[in-house]
């Protein structure tokens, strides 16, 4: 019996959210989702047993894994994603048998996940509890710090379980995937957050132009400047989003051909949930393995892969993929990409490029991977459009030169939409936008499907709401 049957055995014994027996109503599936995501954030802002959340510079982090360093989900949504990636990559590299069309197998693999998330867990909540959260860690007269240590870790561990359920609750009971529900509402919050803090705080724009008179005019715009490439980046990926390429297929809708329409970002953002994870996640790791140097003769190896300070990295080579961290202010944001890093002196400007074009490379590979197991593949597309009565305009039908034409269009679109997004999200990150360029990406992304979802809900279950609303 081979790790992946081991795994899948073990996720079986866990217990199980079970589907609804019954077709559940629009207004449950809203109800559901709104009570699971309250009680995420009911839970995020509850802080961890033994530690004093700490001021970090791990915002992206925490955007994208929907998480709060040092509370209850200080690990959000993180294991999840990695497990999937692990397994995903097994998958496509042949190493593990996963024919997720076959429910049967999509069921072993969901089950194996499972166990995969509980080990990430258990690997990341060490991760935390010695490196980020151990100079906040709390001194109990009795308890030896080990104690401590392992008591967070625990409760890192037992927090990514919770959002690993809550996660199946909205898949079966919701609208859409706990996880990306748990990043657009993240991600919303701090939006708002950063839209109140500089126009509403004191020394805010609203102030600035109150006291500054004509020279406060300058400062204000400057201060203006995150807030003008938020929305610019929500115009550009919604625009991204809806942009549509039409294929020489024709397939029959309501008794009527059309031909078949593909979306420019035919995978949507999640090549970049994969890709910021990946790299955080190795960020984390990075910060980790600092500690420990490697010396070839009077020369410390590690000054090339990792350097850290505080539980972050901030020189090497996992440094340079790592995000750009945001800072509080644009004016900040611009001095300190002048600067340099402080034991090889890189130029936080190549750091950028560096990491704007690894996102992008590894949103491709990503993407690929993507397509390859979620059905979204030629093959698989063909077999869909076949019982649609979809086919080539002035040819008989052909399944395989269907296969052989979508081929064509999918394999490009999946990799320029993949390298869009990455790049989308890298250069956003530049911008020190509300909730991070890629935080931005995402969300758009989330909400326009929502969107299209409780668009569906209402056609159905509310027809009258609906021509109210959508009809011309």
């Amino acid at each position: 019996m081979d790790l992946y049957n081991i795994m899948a055995d073990i996720g079986r014994s866990f217990p199980d959210i079970k589907a609804p027996e019954r077709q559940l109503t629009f207004k449950e599936k809203i109800t559901m989702t709104g009570i699971v995501v309250f009680f995420y954030f009911a839970l995020l802002s509850i802080d961890v047993i033994g530690v004093i959340a700490p001021q970090t510079g791990l915002d992206l982090l925490q955007i994208v894994t929907a998480s709060r360093i040092g509370s209850f989900l200080t690990l959000g949504i993180g294991p999840i994603v990695l497990a999937s990636i692990f397994l995903q990559l097994l998958s496509g590299a042949g190493i593990i048998e996963a024919n997720l069309k076959d429910p049967k197998e999509k069921t072993k693999f969901h089950e194996a996940q499972r166990t995969l998330t509980v080990v990430i867990a258990l690997f990341e909540g060490i991760i935390f509890s010695t490196g980020v959260l151990a100079p906040n860690l709390v001194s109990v007269a009795g308890i030896a710090p080990q104690v401590i240590t392992y008591i967070v870790a625990l409760q890192l561990v037992l927090g990514a379980i919770i959002v690993m359920y809550l996660d199946e609750i909205i898949t079966k009971h919701g609208i859409g995937s706990g996880i990306s529900m748990f990043i657009a509402a993240g991600v919303s919050l701090g939006i708002v957050g950063g839209f109140i803090t500089t126009f509403f705080a004191p020394d805010g724009v609203l102030d600035v132009l109150a006291k500054g008179g004509a020279t406060g005019i300058g400062r204000a715009l400057q201060m203006a400047i995150p807030f003008a490439a938020t929305i610019a980046i929500f115009m550009g990926v919604a625009y991204g989003e809806g942009t549509k390429v039409k294929l020489p297929i024709h397939i029959s809708v309501l008794g009527q051909s059309r031909p078949l329409e593909l979306p420019l970002f035919y995978v949507s953002n999640i090549p970049v949930i994969f890709a910021a994870a990946l790299l955080l996640n190795l960020e984390l790791i990075g910060a980790a393995i600092a500690q420990y140097p490697i010396y070839i003769g009077d020369v410390n190896v590690m000054n090339y892969i990792a350097v850290s300070s505080g539980g972050r990295l901030i020189d090497g080579f996992l440094y340079l993929i790592s995000p750009i961290r945001p800072s509080f202010s644009f004016a900040e944001h611009i001095v300190r990409l002048q600067s340099s890093t402080v034991v090889l002196g890189i130029p936080e400007m190549v750091h950028a490029v560096i990491y704007v074009i690894f996102l992008s490379l590894i949103s491709i590979v990503f993407g690929l991977f993507w397509v390859e197991t979620s059905s979204m593949d030629a093959k698989s597309m063909a077999e869909q459009l076949s019982s649609m009565g979809g086919g080539l305009r002035g040819f008989r039908f052909d399944k395989r030169l269907l296969e052989k034409r979508l081929e064509e269009y999918i394999t490009p679109l999946t990799i320029l939409g993949s390298f869009l997004v990455g790049l989308l999200a890298g250069l956003a990150d530049l911008t020190g936008a509300y909730g991070t360029g890629t935080g931005i990406l995402l969300t758009v992304g989330i909400l326009y499907r929502f969107y299209l979802q409780i668009r569906e809900g209402l056609e159905i279950y509310f027809p009258g709401i609906y021509s109210l609303l959508f009809s011309r």
